[in-house]
């Protein structure tokens, strides 16, 4: 028995050698960009394990034969969806929200439409948190706003377009959030809330994959929230990426991004301009 093989655990349902996760993580970053570090392992295996046991397989080489066969070519996109990470939250860094809010509340009323941009929308927290910043900030649920919120995960996406969350989802929100902007079900829908059809109203949701060549999204737009997604990419894919983003930014635009990504390999696209928030650099992007 080789050595990859026998470090595998003896219980597991298939058998997962490392040529098998060498080759996942090579067809990911082909095909979002994604670099897996090896500790991302285990999680791998489980959740690609689904895909297995739902299309009747042995193993991950045949898997993976599969997607990389014509016939496969329907799999990718659940292959993808099964390997992207969403984790996201109602408000998550809420010094950001504020922010948006000071910008939105100081924008010029000229009557033309605010454009905000959503990158990685996932299941719809961020976007809707975005939407019930403009509405408080120009005290109206129909604010002069258009959210366009992306993600390469159709799954996700579903579940952000209905709009429909456990309740435990909004539980540290203030009091007065919650009345204005979320319906509390009852009976079947009991223990789940769902956002104000006047918040839907302002988001329009999209599939985008971020390592396209380019972005079918318009713009240019005054915030753009690119948040805890470039973590997952190297640091040339950054740079490729933070380079189409600059062209749909407005001229004073601001991009606002995760706490734990830094982009000194990028001075010349984007300068900092608060905590964890950029302006698009002189000339970038023009």
């Amino acid at each position: 028995m080789s050595t990859a093989a026998s470090a595998l655990p003896e219980n597991r349902e298939f058998e997962f050698a490392e040529r098998d996760f060498r080759r996942v993580c090579e067809l990911i970053y082909q095909r979002a960009g994604i670099a897996l570090a090896p500790a991302k392992r285990d999680m791998v295996y489980g959740r690609l394990s689904r895909r297995l046991r739902s299309l009747g397989m042995g193993s991950f080489q045949q898997y993976l034969d599969h997607l990389q066969s014509p016939q496969g070519s329907n799999e990718w996109e659940a292959f993808t969806n099964a390997l992207t990470t969403n984790l996201t939250a109602f408000f998550r860094e809420p010094h950001h929200f504020q922010r948006l809010g000071e910008e939105l509340a100081a924008h010029p009323h000229d009557g033309g439409v605010i454009k905000l941009w959503s990158c990685a929308a996932s299941t719809g927290e961020e976007p809707y948190s975005m939407a019930i910043t403009a509405c408080e900030a120009f005290d109206s649920l129909s604010p002069p706003v258009r959210i366009i919120a992306t993600d390469i995960d159709t799954q996700v996406l579903a579940t952000a377009a209905r709009g429909v969350y456990s309740i435990d989802r909004i539980a540290g929100l203030d009091e007065a959030i919650k009345r204005r902007y979320f319906q509390r079900g009852t009976g079947p829908n009991a223990g789940k809330c769902r956002v104000l059809p006047a918040l839907q109203k302002l988001v329009q949701f999209q599939q985008l994959n971020l390592l396209d060549a380019r972005y079918d999204v318009g713009g240019p737009f005054t915030a753009l929230f690119c948040r805890n997604v470039m973590i997952y990419f190297d640091k040339p894919t950054q740079r490729d990426i933070l380079a189409r983003l600059v062209t749909h930014m407005a001229d004073d635009g601001l991009l606002y991004t995760g706490h734990s990504e830094n982009y000194l390999h990028a001075a010349d696209l984007i300068t900092p301009c608060g905590r964890t928030l950029y302006q698009r650099a002189r000339k970038a992007g023009a």
